[in-house]
């Protein structure tokens, strides 16, 4: 999508639905809380548009969204989610913690979640094969990656001896990663020292308790460090820590390495879901789905900023290299 459509098509959806909505009252409507903002989900939001778009829901015509942005600020999503009860929207996509706060809100509206770390454990759905209730989406199944990503991140970093870890200490699934990742650790003789923050404000203080007491950081992902992501990979490159991400978005701004699920196709995929529940099927029934493919993606740009050798095996075996 060229950088100008997907303006247009942003600015549409901003002026759209308040107007709109009073001339078609039968249209259906989609209420969009964004656990982010616009500049980190922005591309997430132009790929499900385009998916609805091909299944023949077109924005402004057929379907109207409602879009608010929480910025990762966890009181944000009740506040939101509270307004899409009230204006009675169809379906409610989410993603992330704000899923919480959207199912406390309502047992009646269906809600999809376009990622989730940990529906089934954290008690979102029954089971992943008939969710029950009115909640079902995509899990991207981060705390059991979390081997996997020190594992890659000690190859990038040989000899990696002290490791920051970064999490949301009110949001359980990063809390559960952040235990995942000590525990690959403590093996390898890896100290680790866990970053625990609750809002934005946190990040500084955080990383200056930190000054020269690490050697890579592994970033927890979900909404508030998603939202976050340019002052931490900031933040990081001053003090010249490799970092390791859950997705390819972070890497954008200024992360080193990422390995998980590609995103922007689970927004895709979360548009046949929502289209699935308009044409009448029930989220109870429709499976959650797990991801069978991981990306490793890595950015060049960051490594030569902060003076590190990428070994060539590893740059062989990415699938992606950013430069």
């Amino acid at each position: 999508m060229k950088r100008r459509e997907f303006i247009t098509l942003l600015g549409g959806a901003a002026t759209w639905p308040l107007a709109a909505r009073a001339q078609r009252p039968a249209t259906p409507t989609i209420g969009y809380l964004g656990s982010g903002t616009p500049a980190t989900q922005g591309q997430l939001v132009a790929v499900f548009v385009q998916r609805l778009r091909e299944l023949g829901w077109i924005e402004g015509r057929t379907i109207a969204i409602e879009y608010r942005w929480a910025d990762g600020r966890f009181e944000r999503f009740a506040e939101i989610a509270a307004e899409f009860v009230r204006l009675k929207v169809d379906v409610i996509l989410t993603s992330g913690p704000s899923v919480f706060a959207a199912k406390q809100a309502t047992s009646v509206i269906p809600i999809v979640f376009a990622t989730v770390a940990d529906p089934l454990s954290t008690g979102l759905v029954a089971s992943l094969a008939r969710p029950g209730g009115n909640v079902t989406g995509l899990s991207v199944t981060s705390p059991e990656l979390a081997s996997k990503r020190l594992e890659l991140l000690r190859e990038v970093v040989p000899g990696l001896r002290r490791l920051a870890i970064m999490a949301n200490v009110d949001y359980p699934p990063a809390m559960r990663e952040l235990d995942e990742v000590e525990i690959a650790a403590h093996p390898l003789g890896i100290e680790t020292i866990a970053l625990k923050i609750r809002q934005a404000a946190d990040i500084a203080p955080a990383f200056e308790a930190l000054k020269g007491r690490a050697e890579a950081l592994y970033v927890v992902g979900e909404s508030l460090t998603g939202a976050n992501q340019v002052r931490i990979n900031s933040f990081a490159l001053g003090a010249r820590l490799p970092t390791m991400h859950v997705n390819r978005a972070r890497l954008e701004t200024g992360g080193l390495v990422s390995y998980g699920p590609n995103f922007p196709s689970f927004y895709r995929r979360a548009a046949d879901y929502v289209d699935k529940i308009l044409r009448g099927a029930k989220p109870a029934d429709i499976p959650v789905e797990q991801p069978s493919k991981f990306d490793l993606i890595i950015n060049l740009t960051t490594a030569k900023a902060i003076g590190l050798k990428v070994p060539e095996s590893f740059l062989l075996r990415a699938d992606e290299v950013i430069e």
